[in-house]
């Protein structure tokens, strides 16, 4: 498999915005520039996975990948939230009093 220097750069930029995107639709606030960016590399291999498995296309170009890799890092922050005992509710139910 060979990479372009153009599809590597489309591939980082979809993975920061879609790492920005879900940081701020699941947290309220981005990672930072890394974990945006991380967020968004692993939440597009989970959207590229799930989403024909769930008979979803959401059709070739640059928006439907930033989409997709969207749902997936969406999916991935809320998995992780649910494995750290986080919960859906952002933080409600517990409270550290140190």
């Amino acid at each position: 498999m060979y990479l372009s220097n153009e599809s590597l750069l489309v591939i980082l930029l979809v993975g920061l915005v879609a790492g920005f995107l879900a940081g701020k639709i699941v947290r309220g606030a981005g990672y930072g520039l890394i974990g945006d960016l991380l967020i968004g590399i692993v939440g597009a291999f989970i959207g590229d996975w799930l989403l024909p498995q769930l008979g979803i296309h959401l059709g070739m170009g640059i928006v439907s990948a930033i989409i997709n890799a969207t749902i997936g890092a969406v999916l991935l922050l809320l998995v992780v939230r649910l494995v750290r005992g986080g919960g859906f509710g952002g933080g409600w139910g517990r409270r550290r009093w140190w």
